[in-house]
């Protein structure tokens, strides 16, 4: 190792978990605090860019394409690096958790990758961050199988040939993680905790498996975001002695103002690039907590009636694709979140066909790929995907010229017809109080009314709750959203709740806090900028 060991750092506050030495290495920690000590300081910066970039928006009501990085736009002679073989056929993703039976199921799905998510699909419970990796580096070693103690079933991996392609996701960079501090007793960032000790183990095992350390970026806000993450990547690289270039990053564009900053981003990290991925609830997530207070054109409908062809959607899906084949990178598309019922063969079948036109839009628009939240969708992404590519592994070629976005398009939320409805409020609060319960007894992918919910949908359910409230929208039903209205709704939803799983597990579960924390959020006047940072504070573990 070429640098010398800093102070390290302190496990505080968490439970022996079994087999965290194997994870918790001395060498390990001293990779973590030196991200820590050398990047930490620019990430507060960056943090702290956002709160002024925010104020703007709300002075102003609008973005625009950046003047200042107007000669890269202009310029046409720079590529991101050509994909790594692992990396080049990615016409469908699954997306989960880094449980054991997850981490089984979707590396035998058939997908070409598998987005294991240490971010949105994973609350951040000290034995979920570092079983997490456990059970990566397990996979990695075949070392991995699983029992179900309910069923019996058993759980084991294919052959390496027939295993997808791991794309990890660490945490956002507004997340820390208070059970690993530093001298000072100051919190490390998730995303050093989660990216440092995935690459510190795991690079050179990947790299001899023909494969190598590959991310995916949350939650990205600009150019500069992504030049830390960049210069991270490099000293990485030189720390564990790789060659430059082996780690790849894929971005989400999951924040308004990073669609306004796709090429900056991917020129940024042009070394390492991959590909930009549409990230749907995030991205709507992230409208309404911008222009919040931009009047009644900012207000967005009921979030299932933001389909991906509204106009300011299509914008932002078509600008993605054009903007990653102009620089040679993978446009990978969104997520289908439906799961599939046991049950109710017509919910499937009226389900399936939404999947499918949903994959077939992505696949004729020029995607190279997309996401799926469950094992049984796969057949059908891949199906779509296979009609459009055939042997090719992707579809880089098609540079969709024929697209022009200007920047008022991507903003342009009133060119919808569809308002908030009644049921619209309803659904929300079902989704906030249920997934937040989920999240705070551990789970951070959660089953909803056959939809995979995790952290962004409930971040779109309450920004829609507080959005509304303080628009002053009247529903169809004649009701005007107000906080009364909300906590009305809440209670009603907290006691058929209680009448559906019975007394004794609603006394087990967290769905009184669950209840006052999706109202906190929802009502407060002043907007928290995450949900998961006050329910960090809730959870235990």
């Amino acid at each position: 190792m070429s640098a010398p060991a800093p102070s390290p750092l302190a496990i505080v506050d968490a439970e022996p978990l079994p087999r965290q030495e194997e994870i918790l290495t001395d060498a390990a920690l001293a990779f973590v605090a030196e991200l820590h000590r050398r990047f930490t300081p620019r990430r507060d910066e960056l943090l702290a860019r956002r709160a002024e970039r925010r104020a703007e928006i709300a002075r102003t009501s609008t973005l625009d394409f950046l003047p200042e990085t107007a000669a890269i736009r202009a310029d046409d002679s720079w590529k991101v690096a050509p994909a790594p073989a692992a990396l080049n056929d990615r016409r469908v993703e699954i997306t989960g958790p880094t449980d054991r039976k997850m981490t089984i199921n979707a590396l035998n799905s058939g997908a070409k990758v598998w987005l294991a998510d240490f971010e949105d699909a994973s609350a951040p419970t000290w034995e979920n961050v570092v079983l997490g990796q456990v059970n990566l580096a397990d996979a990695y070693t075949r070392n991995i199988d699983f029992t179900d103690p309910k069923s019996g079933k058993s759980y084991a991996l294919r052959p390496n040939e027939e295993l997808a392609t791991v794309v990890m996701r660490p945490r956002g960079w507004h997340l820390t993680e208070r059970h690993l501090v530093d001298a000072d007793g100051r919190a490390v960032p998730g995303a050093f905790v989660d990216f440092g000790l995935y690459f510190f183990h795991n690079a050179q095992r990947l790299l001899d498996l023909g494969k190598g350390p590959y991310f995916y970026l949350p939650k990205t806000e600009s150019h500069l975001e992504a030049r830390l993450w960049n210069d991270v990547f490099v000293f990485a690289q030189d720390y564990v002695g790789i060659p430059q270039g082996t780690i790849r990053a894929t971005v989400l564009i999951e924040t308004i103002m990073a669609a306004y900053e796709m090429e900056e981003i991917l020129y940024e990290l042009r070394d390492h690039a991959s590909g930009l991925n549409a990230g749907r609830w995030d991205y709507l997530f992230s409208i309404v907590k911008n222009f919040r207070d931009g009047g009644a054109r900012f207000v967005l409908p009921d979030r299932n009636a933001v389909t991906m062809t509204a106009p300011f959607m299509r914008a932002y899906t078509e600008l993605l694709v054009r903007t990653c084949h102009k620089r040679g990178a993978h446009a990978i598309g969104g997520m289908a979140a439906f799961i599939p019922s046991r049950k109710d063969a017509e919910v499937n079948k009226v389900a399936f066909e939404k999947v499918r036109a949903d994959k077939d839009r992505e696949a004729n628009d020029g995607f190279d790929g997309s996401w799926v939240a469950h094992p049984d969708l796969v057949p059908i992404a891949m199906e779509s995907f296979d009609k459009v590519l055939g042997d090719k592994p992707n579809q880089k070629d098609r540079l969709r010229e024929d697209v022009h976005v200007e920047a008022a398009d991507l903003i342009a939320i009133d060119s919808l017809d569809a308002k908030p409805t009644y049921s619209g409020l309803v659904n929300a609060v079902q989704v906030g109080i249920r997934y937040i319960e989920a999240w705070l007894r551990g789970l951070g992918a959660v089953a909803i009314f056959n939809l995979m919910e995790d952290a962004a949908t409930a971040e779109i359910s309450r920004s829609q709750i507080w959005q509304w409230i303080n628009a002053g929208v009247e529903f169809e039903n004649g009701d005007t959203a107000t906080p009364e209205l909300a906590r009305k709704v809440a209670a009603e939803e907290l006691s058929a709740i209680r009448q559906e799983i019975g007394e004794e597990a609603f006394a087990a579960g967290h769905w009184q806090e669950a209840h006052d924390l999706l109202l906190t959020v929802s009502l407060d006047e002043n907007y928290a900028d995450f949900l998961t940072l006050p329910a960090y504070e809730q959870l235990k573990g």
